[in-house]
């Protein structure tokens, strides 16, 4: 809840500046092309669906790549994506969906989606633990 009340507030203050592509098609579809385009590494195009808060944070599609590939290395090289549910937490869309991957292991993403005056775009992502198992 800590990172989204962040976001929010960097949110209100950056504004939806116009560095960010936005996509006619719905949260799935953006978060789906910014996966696609990790996966062929084209990091400018995978730049392009983050919000302008994630790009004034990180200033570049260098950096940006970077965090992902350290990061966040399941969304990196990712397969199998299923997108779940959603739910509104605040002024945010948050979408989950889980993805493999490259060694096959399953993850559980939460995706914090804004949508802007031309669609959505990616505000943040967050990697949900697994649930403890009792014995």
């Amino acid at each position: 809840m800590r990172l989204f009340a962040i976001a929010a507030l960097v949110w209100a203050l950056a504004g939806l500046g116009a560095l960010a592509q936005t996509t006619a098609g719905g949260p799935e579809e953006t978060i789906q092309k910014q996966l696609d385009a990790f996966n062929n590494r084209d990091i400018a195009e995978a730049w392009t669906y983050a919000s302008p808060m994630i790009q004034s944070m990180f200033r570049g599609p260098d950096n940006f790549a970077m965090m992902v590939q350290r990061g966040y290395p399941m969304v990196w090289d990712n397969a199998d994506v299923q997108f779940t549910e959603q739910r509104q937490e605040g002024p945010f869309l948050v979408q989950r969906l889980t993805l493999r991957d490259a060694n096959g292991d399953r993850h559980v993403l939460d995706y914090v989606m804004i949508e802007g005056p031309d669609g959505w775009v990616i505000n943040g992502v967050a990697l949900v633990p697994a649930p403890d198992v009792g014995v």
